[in-house]
């Protein structure tokens, strides 16, 4: 009889394995390290990640659920190309979501957060000194989720980030190519003065053009990337 134990430790490993795997291609596709367009196999990805093939098999039918890669039969599977109607759709729910958020904030909003929110942006200035984007994107990141925790809207922020894939993408390029540094940092630290005001219609007009930004950059960004969108 198979000690239960054992069962458990296996099922958790299983388990551990193909999220490990998923994970590992998400990231790497969000990020841009795996191309849009890429030609990628499971041989060569579990090899890469020192796995069995089985959870890499996995982990291509939940991207190819989520439209991150694009299986053909015959051809293999690639990396999805950005697709623009994704795009606008991810940042049409992302916009109204958080605009929503940072109304609340602006009733009310702890102190504590505050001053997370103003280091944040202390870094943001570094880091485009230093033209470090990927850490720039990640700050970006950590202060829109802030904004959301400190609004005791938290779940909300995880509904965002179910669906951000596709448009995290575009917004890593953008970073990428230098569009908009100046104006992302100014925005953030607008929309920081207002939730101190408690002035909810800057706030939130403020995020709706701070969101709205990652549409005027994908017509400059198709023509510098041509290849990687639809």
């Amino acid at each position: 009889m198979l000690d239960i134990d054992l069962a458990k430790k296996v099922m958790v490993n299983k388990y551990s394995t193909r999220d490990y795997v998923y994970q590992q291609l998400k990231e790497n596709i969000v990020n841009l390290k795996l191309e849009p367009g890429l030609s990628i196999s499971e041989k060569d990805i579990a090899e890469w990640l020192n796995v069995s093939r089985t959870p890499v098999r996995e982990a291509f039918v939940r991207l190819n659920q989520e439209q991150l890669l694009e299986v053909y039969p015959q051809r293999g599977t690639f990396v999805s190309l950005i697709d623009r109607n994704h795009v606008d759709d991810a940042r049409f729910i992302r916009e109204h979501l958080e605009v929503a958020t940072v109304r609340e904030a602006c009733k009310s909003f702890p102190e504590s957060k505050i001053a997370l929110l103003e280091k944040n942006i202390e870094t943001q200035h570094r880091c485009v000194q230093e033209k470090d984007y990927e850490q720039l994107f990640e700050l970006d990141e950590e202060f829109h989720s802030t904004i959301a925790i400190g609004s005791q809207k938290s779940r909300v922020w995880a509904v965002i980030q179910e669906m951000n894939s596709h448009l995290n993408r575009v917004r890593l390029l953008s970073l990428a190519s230098k569009f908009n540094w100046e104006t992302l940092l100014l925005q953030h630290s607008e929309i920081l003065k207002a939730i101190k005001e408690k002035d909810s219609e800057t706030a939130a007009n403020v995020m709706a053009r701070h969101l709205q930004l990652v549409s005027v950059d994908q017509d400059e960004l198709k023509k510098a990337y041509p290849s990687y969108f639809k």
